[in-house]
């Protein structure tokens, strides 16, 4: 595996998409009681786009050359992409049309600015990782939140691998499932961005050789962004935790987000996490390494 996207990515991208919308779905009557496919045909997203049909049938095999951002767009409406999935797709475009170049190895370490940053929040967990889920650094109470994924000694810590490969990920996340589905969503948009970094790329083959989980979300093609929500914890120490969390990118660098962690005020999460920062500050809890 060379990388992971291309000609090819755009196809299955494409396909995928277009499966999983009805002609009901997408305002069309449905014509003849025979359909092989339940999904939109290729006729159809045509015509709902405004293209011909030759015209979308070679941009689905990955010949894109010259494709403007309008016709972009109008095959996004057509299949009802959101803005992740969106941008995906012109990431995936971009990269077709591009000559394939050795991908550029992102920093393993953070600056200090940002590590100063990072301890000044100390009633929040927060760490900074990259896009193939790295942890690069983190604040004193981040490395006592995610102790169970440091405990692995190999390093940099990477979030993908704890959650597909470490047992221990499965009682640690309440919802599995559902920051499976962020990881590999997550790793799949990374790919669409930078199709030739290497490492990216060992990574994936490495998962998807050890973990059927992983293999069949990977397969899927769906995208996600890790930006805000609530994420629910099974902490060895502090038990359960219900944490909102915010994704923020560190503009003066080329691959690196900072994740903040905070409990609702007043809540017996907030009780529960600032018996974990005691914890950690009695215990002079900070790197790992």
């Amino acid at each position: 595996m060379s990388s992971v996207a291309g000609g090819n990515e755009i196809r299955e991208f494409l396909t995928t998409r277009r499966a999983r919308i009805t002609p009901a779905q997408a305002g069309l009557r449905a014509v003849g009681s025979r359909r092989r496919v339940t999904g939109l045909r290729r006729e159809e997203v045509a015509m709902l786009a405004g293209i011909s049909v030759e015209y979308y049938t070679q941009l689905e095999r990955g010949t894109v050359r010259g494709v403007s951002e309008d016709v972009l767009d109008a095959i996004a409406r057509a299949l009802q992409l959101d803005d992740v999935e969106r941008t995906h797709l012109s990431d995936l475009v971009r990269a077709a049309k591009q000559r394939p170049a050795k991908g550029r190895k992102s920093a393993e370490h953070v600056r200090p600015g940002v590590q100063r940053l990072l301890d000044s929040m100390t009633e929040a967990a927060a760490f900074v990782r990259n896009s193939r889920l790295d942890i690069l650094s983190a604040n004193r109470l981040g490395y006592a939140l995610y102790s169970e994924a440091f405990s692995n000694p190999d390093r940099p810590t990477n979030l993908a691998r704890f959650v597909f490969l470490d047992p221990r990920a499965r009682d640690f996340y309440i919802d599995w499932d559902g920051i499976a589905d962020a990881g590999a969503g997550s790793l799949r948009a990374a790919a669409g961005r930078d199709p030739y970094d290497q490492d990216l790329t060992a990574l994936v083959g490495e998962l998807s050789m050890r973990s059927d989980d992983f293999r069949q979300r990977w397969a899927s093609q769906d995208v996600r962004q890790y930006r805000s929500g609530t994420q629910r914890f099974r902490h060895p120490l502090a038990g359960e935790l219900e944490l909102a969390y915010e994704a923020l990118a560190v503009t003066a660098a080329q691959d690196e987000i900072i994740i903040v962690y905070t409990a609702e005020p007043d809540s017996h999460t907030q009780a529960d996490l600032q018996r974990l920062a005691n914890w950690s500050r009695s215990n002079q809890y900070t790197s790992p390494h």
